[in-house]
């Protein structure tokens, strides 16, 4: 059940409504793949090449720990690209902040397929790396938001989880091409230059992005509800004035009192209205989804590390098995947000949260096989339960917070789950993995954050049920 109020009615033709309807969509999922894939790079060369251009240390295990160490510290700058881009989005529009929000992606992408290593030029090398990585994830925090509601706020009623699973593709999307690329860039060079120039590759088709966010600038439309949202505030400030101007104010003081009270509204400063009266939302909905999130970082990088390194796994095997995987998601991530329209967005979202604590077990003892066959069913049976969870997430979020702070209250949930679930998981895995000696520990730390997220879903059901 939608907890957000309808679009109001457009204003614009039937035949314009649908273009702009599905020029909205296959930007936003454009947008949303391209900008995870430049992510997803990052994810994938800290597991196999960074640590040691990068960061050379005698232990393979230090040199893997600091890398993974900079992949969590994009997810930590992720909340501020949100904040940021919401507040901003959540007053000037979301297409603007989409379109910054990929320029900043292809530039830093860009900058670390060209960033000299260590050996050339010392500290300064994982300094700028750094940076860097802090850029990708200011940027894809910004990112999500915009995308999301670019898909969401043009949906036709009763579809607004098939829309916004549209935007949710980007991320196997994101996956498969980056794991292809860096498959063809290992296929076609030999070891020795893989290490060297080879692993360099993926990232320089970041410079793709920029011709994206030129296109969304040129050529897509602000969503309607923004808009809608738009003219409900300009009616209420007119309607502010003329009460100041009937009370007896002069003009400019009646032009003052109008901006005043309007200044206090959620349009004005949608982050103030947020962590005034909506901040246990935001936390619930990042406690829902950090365990999504931080399972899907344990399967792309935590995984391809655990059995490169320590079951001695072929890389290229790995890699294939984890794109064949993420496959399967193009098909279950829209099918069950299609579900969710029909019967209700936390009954589908908590089946996937459910699904995840159940599995995190016999995953680990499959995969510790060494066999690429069990490997294989450990990890799609996972990502079965994380595409039935992330495919209504979207329209979820969307719908938990109104128009006018929408961007700002959806982006924060989401970045606070990356935060504590995926920025640290694969790092924690390695700490467990060291600590414990087993991948039960990792299975337990799964399990803890499907406890909160099932905490979390039955409390913002219960609110769904109030209202």
């Amino acid at each position: 059940m939608d907890t957000a109020p309808p679009t109001l009615p457009s204003t614009s033709t039937p035949a314009q409504d649908t273009r702009n309807r599905r020029k909205g969509a296959t930007a936003a999922a454009l947008a949303s793949a391209v900008e995870w894939y430049d992510y997803f790079v990052f994810g994938i060369a800290a597991a196999l090449v960074l640590g040691d251009l990068y960061f050379p240390a005698g232990n393979p295990s230090a040199g893997v720990l600091a890398s993974f160490a900079t992949f969590a510290v994009g997810f930590l700058a992720r909340p501020f690209g949100g904040v940021i881009a919401g507040h901003l989005g959540d007053k000037r529009g979301r297409k603007p902040m989409l379109v910054l929000a990929l320029t900043l992606m292809g530039v830093a992408t860009t900058g670390i397929g060209l960033l000299p290593t260590y050996e050339t030029i010392g500290i300064a090398a994982p300094i700028l790396l750094v940076t860097l990585r802090v850029m990708q994830g200011i940027a894809v925090g910004a990112q999500w938001g915009g995308a999301m509601l670019l898909a969401t706020e043009y949906a036709p009623e009763g579809k607004r989880g098939i829309y916004g699973s549209f935007v949710q593709l980007g991320v196997p999307i994101g996956v498969v091409t980056a794991n292809s690329v860096f498959l063809l860039a290992g296929a076609f060079t030999s070891e020795s230059a893989f290490a060297a120039w080879g692993w360099r590759l993926p990232f320089l088709v970041g410079l793709l992005v920029l011709v994206l966010a030129w296109y969304i600038h040129k050529h897509v439309e602000e969503t309607p509800e923004f808009r809608a949202a738009e003219r409900a505030l300009a009616e209420k400030e007119k309607e502010e004035k003329g009460q100041a101007t009937e009370q007896g104010a002069d003009k400019e003081a009646g032009r003052g009192a109008g901006k005043g009270k309007s200044g206090d509204g959620a349009r004005n400063s949608p982050l103030r209205t947020i962590l005034r009266g909506h901040l246990g939302t935001v936390f619930l909905a990042g406690g829902s989804f950090a365990v999504n999130t931080a399972t899907f970082y344990i399967l792309i990088t935590g995984v391809l590390d655990y059995t490169t390194r320590e079951l001695d796994m072929n890389r290229g095997a790995v890699l294939t098995v984890s794109l064949c995987v993420s496959l399967t998601q193009l098909v279950l991530i829209p099918a069950s947000a299609a579900l969710s329209d029909r019967v209700g967005r936390i009954r589908i979202y908590g089946l996937g949260a459910a699904g995840i604590a159940l599995w995190a077990v016999p995953m680990f003892l499959l995969i510790d096989t060494g066999s690429l066959l069990w490997l294989a069913v450990g990890t799609f049976v996972a990502s079965c339960f994380l595409s039935i969870m992330y495919g209504p997430q979207a329209a979820l979020f969307a719908e938990l917070f109104t128009p006018e702070m929408r961007y700002t209250g959806a982006s924060l949930g989401y970045q606070i789950a990356a935060v504590l679930g995926g920025g640290l998981a694969p790092f924690v895995m390695v700490l467990l993995l060291e600590t414990t000696g087993t991948s039960m520990s990792v299975s337990a730390y799964i399990i803890g954050l499907a406890v909160i997220a099932l905490g979390s879903i039955k409390v913002l059901a219960d609110r769904a049920r109030s209202r």
